[in-house]
């Protein structure tokens, strides 16, 4: 059997500048889709003080992202066929930028405002990558899914090591975050030049008439691929929001909580590199989904009951656990005959899944509120990692499906 990424392709052979440009973009936009939300996390309480909201704003805030991805996840497919792909992905990106500088206002409407904005942008590129790797990448599928996913990381890793530093050095922990809308801009600068570059190369691509994600609801495939994002969604936004919260109430310095955090994301790139080799090399996926569902666990429990010292130790095994994620966009980059079924799975599965997965970081912080300790939360974490195993498995079955039909 043939591994995935060598299927036949009828695809013309690119320009090398268009491949240079291609991978720029892949590796710009994975650097921001973490960055603007992991940036926030070690920021929390200091923007608590300084602002002065209460406490539903504090546990509203980590949970905008979830709930954002979930609403505009949905106009993904419906804005990809009246703008192109490409030109979607521009929109978004120059939506994420504007959203992460008007959090420079230092009032709580700006913060909350700047942050909706900022993750309907994030939410229109989640949605749009990988149809775009597939579109562009056909036959490196997974390989670059893989150096999103590692950009992804090294973006997080970046954001949250360097929030309190920026916050310190701007006077204040608002424009601290307003600085990342910089990389976020660098981005849309340097993706435009693909977008025209595309265009020109396909001057007479039809209209396609797309097709309808909730179409996708009724199928069982839909349903477990959709519940599978949702599981490690609650996992990873409940972690990267509250993590440095925690450890912060357990008497940690802020600054040194962001590295914890920073450690998880760096930990998951070699994790990231080593599921896709299982998966790539011998085809071990549902191997690839044991190793980071049982890792999380491992990591959850580590927090609820190993001393503050081994903080860093439960973030390194965490962050194996992180590296479910790109596994997952493979099966919903396998999921479709077209890149149009592929963007109506990845829209249903995300949107639907992120909107069950506010209930991580929300859920989180609402009942350290009601029980004055972190445990009941972190110990309902480790349940979903129970279930993300599960259904890693089924999907497992999924992917080989796929490849024998594209063979």
């Amino acid at each position: 059997m043939q591994p995935p990424d060598s299927k036949p392709q009828q695809q013309r052979t690119q320009p090398r500048g268009f491949m240079v440009l291609s991978i720029l973009a892949v590796v710009l936009i994975g650097l921001n889709l973490r960055a603007g939300i992991t940036s926030a996390a070690p920021l929390f309480l200091d923007l608590q003080e300084f602002l002065g909201y209460g406490a539903f704003v504090a546990a509203l805030l980590p949970s905008i992202p979830t709930l954002v991805f979930a609403a505009a996840g949905l106009s993904t497919a419906w804005l990809a066929r009246r703008l192109g792909l490409s030109g979607t992905i521009l929109f978004a990106l120059c939506l994420l930028s504007a959203g992460l500088a008007f959090r420079a206002l230092p009032t709580t409407w700006a913060l909350l405002a700047g942050t909706v904005a900022a993750m309907c942008g994030l939410a229109l590129c989640n949605v749009s990558m990988p149809s775009f790797i597939r579109e562009n990448f056909a036959q490196k599928t997974s390989l670059m899914t893989g150096l999103y996913t590692i950009t992804m990381s090294l973006g997080a890793t970046a954001a949250s090591a360097l929030s309190v530093p920026l916050a310190l050095a701007a006077g204040s922990p608002t424009l601290g975050l307003a600085t990342w809308s910089i990389l976020a801009a660098a981005a849309a600068l340097a993706f435009l030049p693909f977008m025209l570059m595309a265009r020109a190369d396909r001057p007479g691509a039809p209209a396609t008439s797309g097709i309808s994600p909730f179409s996708l609801i009724r199928t069982k495939r839909g349903l477990v691929i959709t519940g599978l994002f949702s599981a490690q969604a609650i996992l990873a936004y409940a972690i990267m929001s509250w993590l440095p919260t925690i450890l912060i109430s357990r008497s940690m310095a802020a600054a040194d909580a962001g590295v914890i955090l920073g450690v998880l994301q760096v930990m998951s790139i070699p994790a990231t590199m080593f599921s896709l080799w299982l998966v790539n090399k011998h085809g071990m996926l549902r191997g690839a989904f044991f190793l980071t569902s049982i890792s999380a666990a491992a990591g959850l429990a580590g927090l609820v009951w190993l001393p503050l010292s081994l903080a860093w130790l439960c973030a390194v095994v965490l962050g194996i656990g992180f590296s479910i994620f790109p596994l997952v966009l493979l099966v919903i980059s396998f999921s479709g005959e077209s890149s149009e079924e592929t963007t109506a799975m990845s829209t249903l599965a995300q949107s639907l899944g992120y909107l069950v997965a506010t209930s991580g970081p929300f859920g989180m912080g609402l009942l350290y509120s009601l029980t004055g300790s972190w445990t009941v939360p972190l110990v309902l974490l480790i349940g979903v990692t129970g279930v993300m195993l599960w259904l890693g498995v089924v999907a497992s079955g999924y992917r080989r499906a796929v490849v024998q039909r594209v063979q």
